[in-house]
């Protein structure tokens, strides 16, 4: 997909200050974790909070592993985000199933995501996604930090220049790497949350600004 400029994605915020400042360093979405497991889990009256202060053209996105239902039907009437991301083993009719928009996850360099070919086949079934984003792998599906091997994305790549599908890429994102990295894929959007941290959840304005203006540059 060709665009003006790569969007950034914040993710991974549990206090309010820093979702003001990433806002107002320029990010596009910035996300919220809702999956218990994660270091970055915010509940729902935590993240009806949060979610205050994300502004006008600002998205907000919830973030879920394999959820029950009814627990996202709260989310979305409750938070009331832009957007969903799926970040588990969700099927294609479970993400469809609450006519709202969004993004699902893959986690690349697994098991059945070694190759190109792979990759590109376990996205195809999603096709109503408003994004393709990809990490790195982990079993426990976590965030690792840990960048994988872009050249796994050459399929995907190829698909979305033809189809027009957003890709959206992550794991192990920095202000130092980042340019590299969107220079290499050319993706719609960056998705980054340790490499903005001082430790989990908590954001760093400096880092997010480098981050953000690494991105501006690779443009």
């Amino acid at each position: 997909m060709s665009q003006a400029r790569v969007r950034v994605k914040l993710c991974g915020f549990t206090r309010e200050a820093d979702i003001c400042d990433g806002v107002r360093l320029g990010a596009d979405a910035i996300g919220l974790v809702l999956y218990e497991k994660s270091k970055r889990y915010v509940d729902i009256d935590a993240a009806t909070r949060l979610r205050q202060k994300v502004p006008a053209f600002v998205s907000c996105v919830a973030l879920f592993v394999n959820p029950e239902a009814d627990y996202v039907r709260q989310v979305l009437q409750q938070v009331q985000p832009d957007l969903l991301q799926f970040h588990g083993d969700e099927t294609p009719d479970s993400c469809d199933a609450f006519n709202h928009p969004y993004i699902k996850a893959f986690r690349v360099g697994g098991p059945s995501t070694s190759t190109s070919e792979q990759v590109l086949a376990q996205c195809l079934p999603y096709r109503q996604a408003k994004g393709w984003l990809f990490d790195s792998y982990s079993p426990d599906y976590g965030g690792t930090g840990v960048r994988f091997d872009i050249n796994l994305l050459r399929d995907v790549l190829e698909h979305s220049r033809q189809s027009g599908q957003a890709i959206i890429l992550a794991g192990g994102l920095s202000g130092a790497n980042v340019a590299e990295a969107i220079r290499a894929t050319g993706v719609f959007a960056v998705d980054v949350s340790s490499g903005i941290e001082t430790a989990p959840g908590q954001k760093h304005e400096g880092k997010m600004q480098q981050f953000i203006h690494a991105v501006q540059q690779a443009n």
